[in-house]
């Protein structure tokens, strides 16, 4: 018995082979982006999905050669944000407890020092963790992360900045020469790789 093939019955406007191959390089990304905003496996998976599915139906919106990665993240903040004030009667994890639960003891002195770097991300106010990441651990510039973000160069910088002194700060150190080898904590202090 054959079956039919199922195809949508109509592709959007610059929805094409090519596109399909650039959201799925992408996911990786996204899936990073996500759960640095939302510390949940599930809710950020559903992030990343729902953010394909309005890139995929919005093809036509992208101006190719731009930076697919910057508009992707853009879309995904822009959902998170809609979730969160959808959101507003929840309760949140401000003080860590129920993240605590999900993690395991470290065994590693780098266990150790990661779980201490992650709690002192996790203080930082939202803003201040996004664009830590953004800039710090995704390499975007200050430029393309402003853009994400909607706001001016400037702001971001300052975000960044303030970010990395209240990390160096939380964590007791004298400035980033104090990190440890892991590349992505240096580059989220300033350090760089």
């Amino acid at each position: 018995m054959t079956y039919p093939s199922i195809r949508p019955a109509v592709t959007p406007g610059g929805a094409d082979t090519e596109m399909r191959d650039l959201l799925l390089g992408a996911i990786p990304a996204l899936r990073a982006f996500a759960f640095s905003l939302t510390y949940n496996l599930d809710r950020s998976d559903d992030l990343v999905q729902d953010t394909l599915v309005r890139a995929w139906t919005k093809a036509d919106s992208f101006q190719r050669g731009t930076n697919l990665t910057a508009w992707l993240f853009t879309i995904l903040r822009n959902l998170f944000y809609s979730e969160q004030r959808k959101r507003k009667r929840e309760v949140e994890d401000a003080d860590g407890v129920h993240a605590a639960r999900l993690t395991s003891l470290p065994e590693q002195e780098i266990r150790v020092e990661m779980r201490e770097f992650q709690e002192a991300l996790d203080g930082l106010p939202l803003s201040q963790r996004e664009a830590l990441v953004l800039v710090g651990a995704q390499s975007f510039t200050y430029e393309e992360a402003a853009a994400i973000c909607g706001v001016a160069v400037g702001t971001m910088k300052s975000r960044v900045s303030r970010a990395r002194g209240r990390l160096i700060e939380t964590l007791g150190m004298t400035g980033t020469g104090d990190i440890g080898a892991d590349a992505l904590t240096r580059a989220a202090a300033g350090s760089g790789p």
